[in-house]
């Protein structure tokens, strides 16, 4: 029995041309002038600092990342750099959040689902199934996400949010971590993703699966797992 479905977001319930075309250049024109508005706030302040220590490990790693200056134009230097690297860290992560949030409030971003994507949700909640996001994303960037939507608001279908500060999302460990918050055996959760990497972790950890193969996503050799293209086609 499937007691608990836990969710991808990019190329799984959003589409990946609206986080790679809207929300991360969102995120690249902002830093900037965000940082110089609110560097004092002590949540940025905690973001800037998980930025340098970012900095000082991939130069440790024998990276060449732009030197860090703690002025603006050198945070926006730092983020650029990460995001061209797709790097996941958490500060990297955080701060986006906080940039999003921001266009959220003042109405420049709205947030993209796939069509069946509410129906599903709430067809689950319904059925008292347990909905929870995992996603590199921040936790923050995860609400400010589902509850802007075209849509509307989802959080309330949403039990849970899990993002990098649990375990990388490519480790068993993680989905393992998971399966213990929401209080499941890893058997009765169904993870869906659209990378094999992730769904590979998941099943080693005991989790049931399926790939994700949705409009822009790049063609993946689904291995042992189902594919589907929809959350209708999922049975009860």
């Amino acid at each position: 029995m499937t007691s608990a479905l836990l969710l991808d977001v990019e190329g799984t319930t959003t589409p990946i041309d609206f986080v790679a075309n809207v929300l991360f250049p969102f995120a690249r024109q902002h830093v900037k002038g965000f940082v110089a508005r609110h560097r004092e706030a002590a949540p940025v302040r905690d973001d800037l600092a998980l930025l340098r220590n970012d900095v000082l490990d991939e130069a440790a790693r024998g990276e060449k990342p732009p030197v860090w200056a703690d002025d603006e134009a050198s945070v926006e230097a730092v983020v650029h750099w990460l995001m061209d690297r797709d790097r996941k860290s958490t500060g990297l992560k955080s701060l986006q959040g906080r940039i999003w949030e921001e266009g959220y409030r003042s109405g420049e971003l709205r947030a993209v689902v796939f069509d069946d994507v509410p129906p599903a949700l709430q067809r689950w909640s319904r059925l008292d199934r347990t909905c929870a996001i995992y996603s590199s994303g921040s936790v923050l960037a995860q609400k400010l996400l589902f509850s802007n939507t075209q849509a509307g608001d989802l959080t309330p279908l949403l039990r849970a949010h899990f993002d990098t500060t649990i375990g990388p999302k490519k480790e068993a460990e993680s989905y393992r971590r998971i399966a213990r918050e929401l209080e499941a055996a890893p058997a009765e959760v169904l993870f869906l993703s659209d990378v094999r990497a992730e769904v590979d972790a998941a099943a080693t950890a005991g989790m049931k699966t399926r790939l994700c193969v949705r409009p822009g996503n790049a063609p993946a050799d689904p291995g042992p797992h189902a594919v589907i293209r929809s959350f209708s086609e999922l049975t009860d």
